[in-house]
Formats: structure tokens, C-alpha cells, sequence
């Protein structure tokens, strides 16, 4: 059976969300070591864009559980 495509758009973007805030850590990190305070606050800006964004997702997932939970 082929998983549904709602399914792997969500953990496409759930892996999108992920990278993006592992790449602003990593920059955040950049930033901070070189003392480059706009790269710093470029790279919190993008890790918590996907924090965000990820929070979103985890609400998408809750609203599915229950909305599948009243549908038995």
C-alpha cells in the first residue's frame, strides 16, 4: 500500500523544518565564533522561523489524530 501523499508532505515538511533549524544553529554558532553579530542573528532568525514552522506541523498532526479518533 502506497503511503498517502498528505503523509509525505507533512514529513517532507517536517525534515524541511528540521533543517532549517539545524542550519541556523549552525550559523548562529558561525556567527557568534567569527563575532558576526548579522550572521548570529540571521542563523536565531532562521531556527526559530522553523521551530516554528515545525510547531505548526505537530498542531496539523494533533488536529488529524483527533479528527481520526471521532471518525471510528
Amino acid at each position: 500500500m502506497l503511503p498517502k501523499k498528505e503523509n509525505h508532505m507533512g514529513f517532507m515538511d517536517k525534515l524541511k523544518n528540521r533543517f532549517q533549524m539545524t542550519k541556523g544553529r549552525g550559523e548562529e554558532k558561525a556567527g557568534r565564533a567569527m563575532g558576526d553579530q548579522d550572521l548570529e542573528a540571521k542563523g536565531a532568525g532562521d531556527r526559530v522561523e522553523g521551530g516554528t514552522k515545525q510547531v505548526g506541523e505537530q498542531v496539523k498532526d494533533v488536529g488529524k489524530n483527533v479528527r481520526d479518533t471521532f471518525k471510528r
